[in-house]
């Protein structure tokens, strides 16, 4: 699966884009000027929590927060 079909099936899930998640990761502080103040098992975990992603969608937003775009 591509990079971008994971974001596709997230936002078909969710509801949000991978932009909507930059957004929540950083009002969550795990984003700080851009640069993550976290480490991958932390967004994982809250992202298999709040929205019931699986490990491999979880790591394409983690890989999205670190600016990986296609």
């Amino acid at each position: 699966m591509s990079f971008q079909a994971y974001l596709d099936n997230i936002k078909t899930k969710t509801g949000k884009t991978a932009a909507d998640f930059e957004k929540l990761a950083e009002k969550k502080k795990f984003l700080r000027n851009g640069e993550l103040a976290v480490k991958a098992g932390e967004i994982v975990t809250w992202l298999k929590e709040e929205y019931e992603l699986g490990h491999g969608h979880a790591m394409a937003i983690f890989a999205y927060l670190k600016g990986k775009r296609d």
